[in-house]
Order: structure tokens, then C-alpha cells, then sequence
């Protein structure tokens, strides 16, 4: 199979740089010795950091989990070497703020001892594919090309966005980087098992693999993996040289024509795009069960003796890598973590080697130059010509600027994917690029403060309505007993007749007393006493008087209560 033609487009702006790439290139990969100690951030991808599993003193593997993810947009973090934990601390990590952040450190024991690792899945292709998207979160892949967002997620389009369309972006338009280009010239069959199993995750039917034309070697290379392996829905394109076309959106326009619509994504238009590195990494977790503990960075510019690339596990110091490469040079006025472009200066060499670390330049005052002071814009225009993602520069600074975030979204700000274009060729040197990282950031954290308001909010609402309700219940209890007070009492029958009726054990007792009652009057009428009464003193007859008073008493009493209990 030979490379196929492709219709090719243009995306909007964009710059012809220099692409200093040949000077890290004469040398062959080499790997970074194995540090004394690995500072191994907590959060090295786009979400929420990730929760240690891990406490100081435990003696840990290589290839271990030392942290798990929180949430669904996260990933793990595991042990790039064997050793011990000696602190879970902040330390000054790779970032343009340079503020410090939550690293595990291991002293490392020399001996490089794995521990349990990940089941091997050479046969991918018959494991249920959520298995396998599982193990891309395990082994804590994330993407590779600078984005670090977390490679499960983006493997899980659903079911709303079906994909009909990888891309594969190995363009690598930054100056100077060429761990991608090396990366495809030495590995390209792994690289496309990779390929394929992305393809198989997400259904896709055709694969679009772009390669800048500055990338002859590497082109050569994976078009002859593709023959040989026989995928011929893998299509091998190369693309002309034209920073940012390594760009997601940028790329896609160049390999389609398609555009992705101001604040969505390539799903939406039923498109993925991987890094070339991505897909390697994805191949070592699935087919090897190696979780990402290492990644090639380029170490190069004037300001480094022996520009290379190398390999170095995620945690290691950046001096090391700089030491590798043969140490600094006198020229040496910058550090910069990425490309001249993209890139950012770092203020320390005691900093750790990320996954989404690429590339040290090491560059003199001719790769990068103090702007000097920034003057005042003088709406020339030229950043909204160079602008890849069509925006205009000029209005987003002024509402940055004036910290208006309101106004800088209208205008899109969502979409400036920093390449730094309209930095680089603004005459008046301000640096436009910080100004619209800054009013993300604030933005986020207004974002983030309206969120935590609106739930706070409504855990209010749902205390005040479960108060109003328990109110209204107690209210309607109360209305109840009220009601029930209110009723008439049913009125118990107080005669003895009455009461006879309704029991016969009453009507029994009543009888009694009745036929006591008429044989007494009997006997007096006919003038016969009581024996034993006759010649009584006025005492004993006052005691039998009382009695006969107490005895019906007595009998009244007994009448009285069982028709109170009625």
C-alpha cells in the first residue's frame, strides 16, 4: 500500500517559524538515570487531583498505584521506581503560576523491583471494550500532546456522539520539539496498536494520521507499519509546515474542511483526535499492562551542551535531564517547560518531569529574547490575521485587560487554544497570551464561586421548605385535636332500669336489691320486725342505723361504678 492522496485545506492565519528541530535529532535516545529522588505530583491532568493511597514510610514498587483518582474526570498516579515514601508535601512543580503543589517523594532504591503489574491484554480485541477503557484509567493515561486530559474519558463519547473519524495528530508544529517525530521513527508499530485499539473503543471507521512534511523519516516509518500490518482504513497524510497545525481544531480543518463549532468539540461532528504518544501509551497499558511512569522529553536549544531526547520516568528532577544532556552552557538566559511558543519559563531546574512534559529548551538570548517594555496597542490588526482560531485579539484584551470577564466570553475567549500568534507578532510587544490565561483563570474561579453560591442556595431552599413542612404538620395535629375536643360526649344512661338493660349482670344485681327492697316494706306492713331488735339501747340502734346506711351506700356505689364503666 503506498500513501494515499488527500485533498488538503487551509485554516485561518497561523506562522511560517523556523523549526529548529534538527539539532536534537543527531543524537539516539538515551535514558535518564535513575534519580536519587522522584517528586511525583498529585494532579498532572486536567480535573481533580488524585487521592494518595500511599503514606510517608511506606515502601513502594514500581508500577504501584500511589494515588487513585477523584471523580470522573481524573486519573491515578502511580510509582515510576521502587523505594520509599519519604514525604506527601507541596513542592514547586511545572506550571505558569509557579506555585507549589501536593507531590508524593520516593527515595529510590537502586533496585527498580515492580510490583504487581497489570495484567497483559494482547488480545484486546476479543476483551469487552469497557474492560479495556478500565484499564486506560488504571494505568492513569492522559493525553500526551499537552492537553492532559484524562484518555478514558475522551475513549467514552457515548452514545449521542458517535464517531466515524480518528485522527491521529502527529504533527508537532512547535520549534524545537521532536520527541513526537523521534517517537514515530523508533516505535511505529506499537504506535498504531495503539491506533487500533482507540479505533475499536469508539467505533470508528476510518483513521486519518497527520504528519507535518518536515517529517520525512517518521512519515516513512508509520506508512510502512501501515502496510505491514494491513490496516488499510489508516490513511497517512502529510500536511504542509504551518504552525499551529498540531492544533485539535486546526488539525481537523486541514485533514476535512471541517470546522468545530465556537465552544464544542469534535465529538459533536462525530470526530476524536489522539496524540501520537497517547496512542503509545495507550499500547503499553493494554498489550504490556505498563502504567504511564515514563515518556520521551526533548532537551534542547543553545543553552544545553548535547541537545537529545530522552526518556525519563515521570518525577524526575528536571537538572537531571539538563545534566544528561550534558550540562548548561554559558548562554544559557532561559528555561523554558514546552516550545518558544507555547512553553513557559521556569524559575527552577528542582522541579519534576510531568506527564505532559515534552520538551526543555534551554535557550540563549537569540532563541528567546526579552521583548522589552509593552507599549500601548495600536489596532494594527496583525494578531487577528494570524489568529488560527479566527478571533480577535485586540477587543479580548481590552476586556481582559479591564477585567470585564463578562464581555471577553462574548468574544470567545473559550476558544484561544494559547498558541501564542498573536503575542509574537504584535509590535507593540504586549503579551497577549498571559492577558487571556488570566481571564480563564479568573473566570473558572468566578465559575467555580457562582457554583458553590447556587448550591449553597439551595440546600437553604430545602431547609426552609422542610421547615414549613414539619410547621404545617404540627399545625395540622393541633387543628385535629381541636376538632376532636369539640364533639358532643355521648351521654351515659343514669337509671337503674337503663342500666339493667344494658347489662344482664346489672339487671341481675338491680332485681336483688328490688325484691330486698318490697319484701322489707311486706314484712313492715304486716308489723314484723327484725329478730333481735327488740329492748335495744338508744346506742346499738344508732350503730345498726348506721349500718344499714353504709350497706346501701355501699350498694349504690357498686351500681354507680359499673355504669361508669360502661
Amino acid at each position: 500500500m503506498s500513501k494515499q492522496k488527500h485533498t488538503l485545506y487551509r485554516f485561518h492565519g497561523g506562522l511560517h517559524l523556523p523549526d529548529n528541530k534538527s539539532q536534537s535529532l543527531k543524537l539516539p535516545l538515551e535514558q535518564v538515570a535513575l534519580p536519587k529522588q522522584l517528586i511525583i505530583p498529585l494532579q498532572q491532568h486536567i480535573g481533580e487531583s488524585a487521592e494518595p493511597l500511599v503514606k510517608v514510610g511506606d515502601h513502594v514498587l514500581k508500577g504501584d498505584m500511589l494515588a487513585k483518582p477523584q471523580g470522573y474526570v481524573s486519573a491515578p498516579v502511580h510509582a515510576s521506581s521502587s523505594g520509599t515514601v519519604v514525604a506527601i508535601e507541596a513542592q514547586p512543580i511545572p506550571h505558569p503560576s509557579g506555585l507549589r503543589a501536593d507531590c508524593v517523594v520516593i527515595e529510590t532504591d537502586g533496585k527498580e523491583t515492580w510490583g504487581n503489574q497489570l495484567e497483559p491484554m494482547p488480545d484486546y480485541r476479543e476483551v469487552d471494550p469497557s474492560l479495556v477503557r478500565e484499564r486506560i484509567r488504571n494505568a492513569g493515561i492522559v493525553g500526551m500532546g499537552g492537553a492532559a486530559f484524562p484518555a478514558s474519558v475522551k475513549l467514552t463519547p457515548g452514545q449521542e456522539n458517535p464517531i466515524h473519524t480518528l485522527i491521529i495528530n502527529g504533527a508537532e508544529c512547535e520549534p524545537y520539539i521532536t520527541c513526537d517525530d523521534l517517537l514515530m521513527q523508533t516505535q511505529a508499530e506499537k504506535i498504531l496498536l495503539g491506533v487500533d485499539i482507540i479505533r475499536r473503543l469508539v467505533g470508528a471507521e476510518r483513521c486519518l494520521f497527520g504528519i507535518e512534511d518536515n517529517k520525512p523519516k517518521a512519515i516513512e516509518q508509520i506508512q510502512l507499519a501501515v502496510n505491514e500490518a494491513g490496516f488499510d482504513w489508516i490513511s497517512v497524510i502529510a500536511i504542509p509546515t504551518l504552525y499551529p497545525s498540531g492544533g485539535e481544531k486546526q488539525l481537523i480543518k486541514v485533514l476535512t474542511d471541517q470546522e468545530i463549532p465556537s465552544g464544542s468539540i469534535p465529538a459533536k461532528i462525530g470526530m476524536l483526535c489522539h496524540n501520537v504518544t497517547t496512542a503509545f501509551a495507550i499500547a503499553e497499558a493494554v498489550v504490556d499492562g505498563k502504567p504511564l511512569i515514563s515518556r520521551y522529553v526533548t532537551v534542547t536549544g543553545n543553552g544545553v551542551r548535547q541537545p537529545r531526547n530522552l526518556e525519563a520516568l515521570i518525577g524526575t528532577p528536571v537538572a537531571a535531564l539538563i545534566a544528561q544532556a550534558g550540562g548548561y552552557t554559558d548562554q544559557v538566559t532561559k528555561l523554558i517547560v514546552g516550545g518558544p511558543m507555547m512553553g513557559f519559563t521556569l524559575t527552577t531546574d528542582q522541579v519534576p518531569v510531568t506527564k505532559a512534559t515534552n520538551c526543555l529548551l534551554a535557550a540563549d538570548s537569540h532563541e528567546a529574547p526579552d521583548p522589552g517594555p509593552a507599549l500601548p496597542c495600536i489596532r494594527c490588526g496583525r494578531c487577528a490575521d494570524a489568529c488560527p482560531a479566527n478571533l480577535l485579539p485586540q477587543q479580548m484584551y481590552w476586556y481582559a485587560r479591564a477585567k470585564d470577564l463578562e464581555k471577553v466570553q462574548e468574544y470567545n475567549l473559550f476558544d484561544c487554544i494559547e498558541c501564542g500568534c498573536c503575542s509574537h507578532v504584535c509590535p507593540s510587544h504586549i503579551p497577549l497570551v498571559q492577558y487571556f490565561r488570566f481571564a480563564k483563570t479568573e473566570s473558572w474561579a468566578q465559575e467555580k464561586e457562582q457554583r458553590a453560591a447556587e448550591r449553597a442556595r439551595q440546600r437553604h431552599e430545602a431547609q426552609l421548605a422542610r421547615k414549613e413542612r414539619l410547621e404545617a404538620e404540627r399545625k395540622a395535629k393541633l387543628r385535629k385535636k381541636k376538632e376532636a375536643l369539640k364533639k358532643p360526649v355521648r351521654k351515659q344512661p343514669d337509671s337503674d332500669v337503663a342500666g339493667a338493660e344494658a347489662d344482664p349482670k346489672k339487671a341481675a344485681i338491680a332485681a336483688a336489691l328490688k325484691r330486698a327492697a318490697e319484701k322489707k316494706a311486706k314484712l313492715a306492713e304486716q308489723g314484723i320486725a327484725p329478730k333481735n331488735q327488740a329492748n335495744l339501747s338508744d346506742s346499738q340502734q344508732k350503730a345498726i342505723d348506721r349500718a344499714d346506711q353504709r350497706r346501701t351506700e355501699n350498694q349504690t356505689d357498686a351500681v354507680t361504678s359499673e355504669k361508669q364503666g360502661e
